[in-house]
């Protein structure tokens, strides 16, 4: 499934170091003291006490700790290049970490890059990561982002053996790898199930953050199902549990010692922990680690559209009850949507019966299914509710972008200078209908439409001449829903009206 956003989101991605992860988990819940156990969780006036219990990860840590690994990368990089630099300065300050209006979401693996020089064309860099046990005979699972362009990896055991490991296989959309070290009878990481994971559950994580082998810390589920600006496609577990460089790849362990997801990314504007930290499900990482021991690769399912945020401006637009949804921007001509019967202004509200809320739930739900399925897409048109069905195609490792809420800024009557394309404007364009805008003002302009842009449809509808767009604007209530073409790329903005 392909994404597209009219422009480059400033989120940045940037990889840090450590390598494990602290978190929360356990196995047994022990009583406080009498009197603290006692306290009331309201008003002893009308509801009996009810005793307090806290958990104790010590059982967990003493039990599956030894499953958990640390793993030391080298790799080379390009003295001078992006990767060299993240690797040697992996906490230095963003161009945009001034701004409050960027978030950063970094990745946390430690690099502890050798600094190349001036024309030296190769530099060798050495990071760590960590990871965790699956079975005893050395499978081992990570980060994709931990091995990227090893050269060599070792696995360290809490025993302080070390081996060096084969890759069986990274998949980059989940950021999963699997490792395999030549030994037997090992440790071995109990694996749980994400889908029963509650949010406000208490979670345990252990890793090697800034290279302090086996550190545990703990925290509780905050959120579930979170899609990050990364171009993933993953319903991320989202906790407090303290993570930092380093921890990449370690494994989070629910209150019954089972692992439940592993740490991935954190929230940072410095490369350290700032209370957000995400987890991949297990269920998720589970059949990626599958797919990867059977075949030594991934195959993700695509649908073919790009699909965009649906706001309140929007949602008044298309006449939604409320704002939710995959907008349909662009449909991939002679893919699996428009073979499905999929239109720009399409809004998918649900994938067999599973309810996209915002647009990165499309991308995440889509690219867990197999290519070749069917799947069942609950579809608003034109007021109307429909039901199609789409046979997924195959990702083959394609980009996916989200349109973010800034790129699809909602402003709000339209000021628009437009004039019909020429014929061979319109082959040049790609399009078979569209008016050129010529200048643009006041709330068009103010929603980010410009000069040179391509009006190709109004509220879903394809217009060819000015005449439609002054019905169909004569027509609109709060805003309007102009669907723009620009530098090859589609996406709905919408217009408040005046």
């Amino acid at each position: 499934m392909q994404v597209l956003s009219l422009q480059n989101t400033k989120l940045v991605l940037a990889l840090v170091a450590a390598g494990a992860i602290g978190g929360m988990g356990g196995s047994l819940l022990h009583n406080v003291s009498e009197a603290r156990a006692a306290a009331p969780l309201v008003n002893t006036a009308t509801t009996p006490a009810t005793p307090m219990a806290l958990p104790d990860f010590s059982q967990i840590t003493t039990q599956y700790g030894p499953a958990v690994v640390n793993i030391s990368v080298t790799s080379v990089a390009k003295s001078g290049s992006d990767d060299a630099e993240t690797a040697q300065h992996p906490q230095r300050d963003d161009p945009f970490g001034n701004d409050p209006f960027f978030e950063f979401f970094r990745r946390f693996q430690q690099g502890q890059g050798q600094g190349g020089v001036p024309g030296q064309k190769e530099a060798p860099t050495r990071s760590q990561g960590s990871g965790f046990i699956v079975s005893a005979d050395g499978i081992v699972m990570t980060n994709a982002h931990v091995v990227k362009d090893a050269k060599e990896v070792v696995v360290k055991l809490t025993d302080r053996r070390e081996f060096v490991a084969k890759v069986l296989g990274a998949d980059p959309k989940t950021d999963i790898a699997v490792l395999k070290i030549d030994a037997k009878n090992l440790p071995v990481a109990t694996i749980g199930k994400s889908s029963d994971l509650k949010v406000g559950e208490w979670v345990l994580a252990i890793g090697s953050p800034y290279g302090f082998e086996n550190t545990v810390t703990a925290g509780v589920v905050s959120a579930k199902g979170r899609s990050l600006p990364d171009d993933s496609a993953v319903p991320f577990i989202q906790t407090d549990a303290a993570v930092n460089p380093g921890n990449s790849g370690g494994p989070l362990f629910n209150s019954r010692g089972e692992v439940i997801g592993i740490n991935s990314q954190i929230y940072s504007r410095t490369g350290g922990y700032q209370g957000l930290s995400f987890a991949i499900p297990m269920d998720l990482a589970g059949k990626v680690k599958d797919q990867i021991v059977a075949h030594g690769k991934v195959e993700h399912a695509r649908l073919g559209v790009s699909v965009q945020e649906v706001n309140q401006a929007l949602a008044d637009s298309f006449k939604l009850d409320k704002p939710e949804g995959a907008l349909v921007s662009s449909v991939e001509k002679d893919g699996p949507a428009s073979k499905a019967g999929l239109e720009p202004g399409d809004v998918i509200r649900k994938v067999d019966g599973h309810a996209v809320v915002s647009s990165g739930d499309l991308p995440a739900v889509i690219s867990q299914d197999a290519p070749g399925n069917k799947v069942k897409l609950d579809v608003w048109r034109k007021g109307a509710a429909l039901e199609i069905e789409a046979k997924l195609g195959n990702a083959n490792d394609k980009p996916v972008q989200v349109a973010t809420s800034k790129e699809a800024a909602s402003q709000g009557r339209l000021g628009l200078a437009l004039r019909p394309l020429q014929p061979e404007e319109l082959r040049a364009a790609g399009v078979p209908n569209g008016l050129l805008i010529e200048s643009s003002a006041g709330p068009a302009a103010n929603a980010g439409v410009e000069s040179g842009d391509v009006l190709l449809a109004i509220n879903g509808t394809p217009v060819k001449s000015i005449e439609q767009v002054k019905i169909a604007v004569a027509k609109s209530d709060k805003s309007i829903a102009l669907l723009i073409l620009r530098a090859g790329d589609t996406i709905f903005v919408p217009v408040r009206m005046g």
